[in-house]
């Protein structure tokens, strides 16, 4: 039963890891494509926002393949645990439920990730593990991206349009002061006269 549980996280993981990258790259389940990603990517201080997503996506990619396989495990739970971790951060402003594009789905996706790499693939597996000190290697140099990226997210002066809207509407502007009344000595002006002709 627990090889046949773990068989079925890992397709499930893996799969929408899968669909997730092709909404990035192709546009793909009413995603953006890499042109429509490449701006979020940007805003959220992932620059160059292009290279960043493609990266982005290709973990996703191979995460999701080595995490349905089992090949070379723990790596691909490893590489979508950090992928969605900078997800994760990019939406730490949206509030914490899915509803409001918060953190609920790729926090879901880093816990499952990281609960399988823990968990080890069961015996449905294709290929070896890795060992045990290419799993360290490999989980402090994605640690250290992973990290880097955060870090540069979460310091990214935000885009001159985004500064302009979150500074609110300009204060209004004082009311001008009220002509004054003509002076009650003043004689009136004569209508003048129209041109003979």
């Amino acid at each position: 039963m627990r090889n046949a549980a773990l068989l079925g996280a890992r397709l499930l993981l893996g799969g929408y890891m899968g669909i997730h990258a092709s909404q990035k790259l192709f546009g793909k389940f009413h995603g953006p494509g890499l042109d429509g990603i490449t701006p979020i990517f940007e805003r959220d201080g992932l620059i160059p926002g292009r290279e960043l997503a493609t990266a982005a996506a290709a973990t996703e990619i191979a995460g999701g393949l080595l995490t349905i396989t089992g090949i070379a495990y723990p790596a691909g739970p490893l590489a979508i645990a950090g992928a969605m971790s900078v997800a994760t951060a990019s939406k730490r402003k949206r509030g914490l439920m899915a509803v409001r594009d918060g953190i609920e789905l790729p926090l879901s996706y880093v816990t499952l990730a990281l609960t399988l790499a823990a968990a080890g693939p069961g015996k449905y597996k294709i290929g070896p593990s890795l060992h045990p000190k290419l799993t360290a290697i490999g989980a402090l140099a994605g640690s250290a991206v992973a990290g880097a990226l955060i870090a540069r997210m979460v310091t990214a002066e935000p885009p001159v349009a985004e500064q302009a809207a979150s500074a609110g509407p300009p204060a209004p502007a004082a009311p001008a002061a009220p002509a004054a009344p003509p002076a009650p000595d003043a004689p009136a002006s004569a209508p003048a006269e129209e041109p003979s002709a």
